[in-house]
């Protein structure tokens, strides 16, 4: 498989739910599994006794808590037999998505499971860091059972160069999967926006690497594109969502509008996001 190297961000206030994700993939995928479980340390307050040392406390706490995931997490990966190793950082916010870039730079595939993604400081320092800094795809898992097998995948398509990236980083998925819907929601024929035939040259692209695709050109009907794309993602049955992420890394540019926000929050199927 493309993905020989997976990191999984981990938050330290996971349950066994998620770090068992992050374990079946990694099996499923055939990969080496690098845990990273993280917490962001509280600013010190400012004041006297007691104040600073309940400050104190917490930290201890904090890493208590750290430290038992961790070992949580060790524990899963011996029973899977997947080979793996771990990593702890309880660090403020301002250093974890330099942390965070570190470790992604050395990996195929950055996941994150719905505990984190609950957790916006958390789920933001490791979009700063893999996505835009290291320039890794984010597979973002939802609760319950990821699919052993994808068979059918929507592939978000806007004509921009994220959705491209995306389409890149997932081909090995794509071309084993039995079709791949290639989705666009208003589509522009307009020469610089999604030509003649909305989709058809991503369509023979993809085409020549063996991809099974189908076209879907869908109207939004006033509706939020995060709103269509789940639905029919729904609708066709979809394993996978693979879509480009953000325009402009700092100003943060979202393709269709807030759709990779929404399914950075919640997206009823795996979703797959580069930039």
């Amino acid at each position: 498989m493309l993905f020989k190297t997976v990191l999984a961000i981990i938050g330290s206030h996971e349950d066994a739910a998620d770090i068992n994700r992050a374990t079946d993939l990694a099996g499923q995928l055939g990969a080496h599994l690098s845990l990273l479980v993280v917490d962001i340390a509280a600013p010190p307050t400012v004041g006297d006794y007691p104040v600073g040392t309940a400050w104190l406390d917490q930290r201890v706490e904090d890493l208590k808590t750290l430290h038992a995931v961790a070992d949580l997490a060790r524990t899963h990966c011996e029973t899977a037999e997947i080979p793996f190793d771990i990593d702890r950082f309880y660090t403020e916010r301002s250093f974890l998505a330099d942390t965070i870039f570190q470790r992604a730079l050395y990996a195929d595939l950055v996941v994150v499971g719905p505990k984190l993604r609950a957790q916006s400081a958390l789920i933001n320092a490791v979009v700063d860091g893999a996505v835009f800094d290291a320039g890794r795809p984010l597979l973002l898992l939802p609760a319950g059972q990821a699919p052993v097998k994808v068979k059918t995948v929507l592939l978000a398509w806007n004509s921009r160069a994220e959705a491209g990236r995306a389409a890149r980083e997932a081909i090995e998925i794509l071309t084993q999967a039995e079709s791949v819907h290639v989705t666009l929601i208003d589509p522009d024929a307009s020469y610089t926006v999604n030509g003649g035939e909305p989709g058809a040259d991503v369509a023979a692209f993809l085409a020549r690497h063996g991809v099974t695709v189908v076209v879907d050109q869908l109207p939004s009907g006033g509706r939020p594109v995060e709103d269509v794309l789940k639905s029919h993602a729904g609708e066709i049955g979809a394993d996978l969502i693979v879509m480009g992420a953000y325009g402009h890394s700092r100003l943060r540019e979202r393709v269709f509008g807030g759709v990779t926000q929404a399914l950075l929050e919640e997206a009823p199927v795996p979703v797959l996001i580069a930039r």
